[in-house]
């Protein structure tokens, strides 16, 4: 793709985010529910009118719409552009660091699972083993020939789900009630997969400062309380797409610092 302009490929990159992040909005929607994601076709939730292809053109068709079905023009979720425009961003961005190559799969993959797990997990508190599970073993597998390395993907799904194990069941025998599910132990542990020993730490270090924050903020506005649940595994995301991006720096900035 030499003789492809670098502003076409990121176009390009971009674009094929778009698409792909149209089926991260079936998967997001159809998962907590239990059902397929590539049958039946994709209908309007509300009115079950099939939508023809043209108006599964990622954000385009939202806007041509007016974020309105067609037929029964009940609102469309404003979800749908966002996450499809995320995923966009997402592939442009992966394209743009890493350009064509294994890598460039990898965190491409890697980026779509989080954004399924942060949205379902915001609605739903849920964190889909058909997700999280499979991103174990995919993650290991590209890390035996790119980045992090096979031994960090290794210690870091131990490290990843051992660290949460750890604090769940501590929490548990104190207090006697859950504080975090399963599911953020296998979330965490897929993170390793992909990212590493050192970068999960950092993704859990963000995504507790991050809980912390969001969880004072909720406190004072009177919104809930020490014992509101927080969907932590959008907090895991966010932290694992920080790490991803700028963890390596931080790291490199403390070792320097101490």
């Amino acid at each position: 793709m030499d003789d492809i302009p670098s502003a076409v490929q990121l176009l390009i990159a971009a674009a094929f985010g778009g698409i792909v992040g149209s089926f991260l909005n079936v998967c997001i929607y159809r998962l907590p529910i239990h059902k397929s994601v590539v049958w039946p076709a994709s209908a309007c939730p509300h009115c079950g009118r099939v939508l023809p292809w043209h108006e599964n053109i990622p954000i385009l068709s939202f806007l041509a719409l007016r974020g309105r079905c067609r037929a029964c023009a009940h609102p469309i979720g404003w979800r749908y552009p966002i996450i499809e425009a995320v995923t966009a961003l997402v592939f442009a961005a992966a394209w743009w660091y890493y350009g064509p190559s294994a890598l460039f799969v990898s965190r491409s993959l890697f980026g779509c699972a989080l954004i399924v797990l942060f949205a379902i997990d915001l609605e739903h508190h849920l964190l889909p083993n058909v997700i999280t599970l499979p991103g174990i073993v995919v993650g290991f597998a590209f890390s035996c020939f790119t980045e992090p390395g096979w031994q960090a993907s290794l210690v870091g799904i131990a490290v990843g789900g051992g660290v949460l194990y750890l604090i769940a069941e501590a929490y548990y025998r104190v207090r006697r009630e859950e504080g975090l599910g399963m599911g953020d132990v296998k979330m965490l542990a897929m993170i390793g997969a992909f990212l590493g020993w050192k970068l999960t730490l950092v993704t859990l270090m963000l995504a507790s400062v991050g809980g912390s924050v969001i969880g004072l903020v909720l406190i004072a506005a009177r919104r809930g309380d020490m014992k509101y649940a927080l969907p932590f595994g959008t907090f895991l995301a966010l932290g694992a797409a920080g790490a991803a991006a700028i963890g390596p720096a931080l790291i490199d900035w403390y070792v320097a610092r101490w």
